[in-house]
């Protein structure tokens, strides 16, 4: 692992946000709530655009590429890691901190190829062996989930926060992620398990109030991560 590829995961913590799908006429309120949660303690953000799954409609590329720029820079403004979701070619030409792929978006050992001094993250779903294959392959992150009940992916399948856990056991080199209805109410239980990162979108971008959303739950997060510490250490 190259010092730079390091360096960027050991940024990988606490609260890492997921944009929403979004039309034009959000994304000043996006970037907004974007903005608000990293200044409030967000480390990450990954950039998710998807078609319109309600009519069929394809995306827009050239909007897709002036978003996931926008949502670059926000990330910088405020030190933050941004990877792309799905797509390692817009990784590469935005000279992305990484790409987090799942199981139909691409062949593993060439993303690695690609982006050799970045980070990879695999959608790993319940399934130790999908990471056992996704670490041959030179993943960084593998994320978990869905964690609880989804309003974005209400039919995934679901992981248990004790898969967390053994993760981190039989990967100590990875950094694991939880993704998958995370709330405030239940972000503790995340950091409890063992995971590094928790990713959100409805619990931030929905909110009221991002900045107080993203403080909550990182606050929360960390009170589990303390737990975890210390059963560990304990045993």
């Amino acid at each position: 692992m190259s010092n730079e590829r390091a360096a960027r995961a050991q940024r990988v913590r606490g609260v890492y946000l997921l944009t929403p799908d979004i039309g034009p006429d959000n994304v000043e309120s996006m970037l907004s709530r974007l903005g608000a949660a990293l200044a409030a303690g967000a480390a990450m953000v990954q950039f998710r655009s998807k078609p319109d799954r309600t009519i069929g409609a394809p995306i827009d590329m050239d909007f897709r590429r002036a978003l996931a720029e926008r949502v670059q820079a926000v990330a910088r403004r405020h030190h933050a890691l941004f990877l792309v979701n799905d797509d390692v070619d817009l990784a590469v030409a935005l000279d992305a901190d990484g790409v987090h792929l799942g199981r139909d978006d691409g062949d593993l050992h060439l993303a690695r190829a690609k982006l050799p001094h970045q980070l990879l993250g695999v959608s790993c779903y319940d399934d130790l062996q999908r990471a056992d294959g996704a670490i041959r392959c030179g993943a960084d992150l593998i994320a978990f989930g869905s964690m609880f009940p989804s309003g974005t992916k209400p039919g995934a399948v679901r992981a248990s926060p004790d898969l967390l856990r053994a993760a981190r056991q039989r990967h100590p080199e990875a950094k694991v992620v939880a993704i998958g209805g995370i709330t405030a109410d239940n972000i503790r239980s995340i950091g409890r398990g063992g995971a590094h990162a928790a990713a959100v979108i409805g619990a931030v971008f929905t909110a009221a109030d991002a900045s107080s959303a993203a403080r909550q739950l990182s606050d929360e997060f960390a009170r589990g991560q303390a737990q975890y510490e210390r059963e560990r250490t304990a045993v």
